[in-house]
């Protein structure tokens, strides 16, 4: 499993049509950084390339909602071995904007990374608010690694070493699920979480697409967070946020990471110089704190401590 975790995430996502495509036809960018599979990282490749020889299998139904639709992402397995599972969550908002939700060449590139590094990519889509307010989120991620734990026969997945993330709103969604027993199932054990700049208590400065999805009474918020719930995991965190993000979101994050340590569960912190930069999260820029490293370590934890 060491090779699978030298690139460690890109991060974020979205979905498309449900059939098994070559995403030879997506569009090309020029920024996109290929890394680990070229030997000058900083070398921009174009997205074709990137997901040359990946499988998508697209808009997969996990749950009864059009918006409950996940992508997988492969590559050729002859040796048929169980490969880790990566599952991401993420998303910029809590309420929809009423625009039809379409492939993120970025998020297709996140996939495609984790697929040549020996492991399955599966992006899910979550339901929004208003018309699904708290707690559809949690519930929704709840569904999709249930998901995965019946279906990873399918597409030769170990459901015993999947690794979550959650990214921006997605980290919220993933954190309320963990903090929130009520919501999980017997099927949906995940090994480790990766939450990267995520708020993880609503408060009134929330904003219109937040109270959608919370509500508008802020007395119900803190029972509406990821507290006191998240202090009780023991599975192992990396918890991470960019140096360009606003001071509250930062402020949310220093918060559950002092909790965590309080309640004796310190996470593994990145910070990174801009979540946005494939250079910055993979630790291509000469900042050594990337998330690549701190995932690496979370995967080699779980390693070490055996898979149930």
């Amino acid at each position: 499993m060491t090779k699978i975790l030298a690139f460690c995430l890109a991060l974020a996502l979205t979905a498309a049509s449900a059939q098994v495509i070559r995403p030879g036809a997506l569009p090309v960018t020029s920024d996109l950084v290929r890394v680990g599979l070229v030997d000058e990282p900083n070398q921009p490749v174009s997205l074709e390339e990137t997901c040359k020889d990946v499988a998508f299998t697209r808009n997969v139904k996990y749950g009864d909602s059009d918006q409950n639709v996940l992508d997988v992402a492969t590559t050729a397995n002859e040796a048929g071995e169980s490969r880790p599972v990566l599952l991401f969550v993420a998303g910029q908002h809590f309420a929809s904007d009423g625009a039809p939700s379409t492939p993120d060449p970025v998020e297709d590139e996140a996939m495609c990374l984790a697929a040549h590094h020996g492991m399955v990519g599966v992006k899910v889509n979550y339901r929004l608010a208003p018309a699904n307010p708290w707690p559809a989120g949690a519930k929704d991620v709840s569904a999709a690694i249930s998901w995965v734990h019946q279906n990873a026969d399918l597409f030769k997945g170990d459901a015993r070493a999947v690794i979550a993330v959650g990214w921006s709103v997605g980290a919220f969604h993933l954190a309320s699920y963990l903090a929130h027993k009520e919501f999980q199932e017997a099927d949906n054990y995940i090994a480790g979480t990766v939450l990267v700049s995520g708020i993880y208590r609503a408060d009134a400065d929330i904003g219109d697409g937040g109270k959608s999805y919370f509500g508008t009474d802020a007395s119900q918020y803190d029972a509406r967070s990821a507290f006191p719930g998240i202090l009780k995991i023991e599975d192992p965190i990396v918890l991470a946020w960019s140096t360009d993000d606003p001071p509250p979101l930062v402020a949310q994050a220093a918060a559950l990471k002092d909790k965590l340590c309080g309640a004796g569960h310190c996470p593994r912190i990145a910070v990174l110089k801009d979540r946005d930069s494939p250079a910055s999260v993979f630790g291509l820029d000469g900042t050594g704190d990337s998330l690549a490293e701190r995932t690496q370590q979370l995967l080699s934890q779980v390693q070490a401590r055996g898979l149930p």
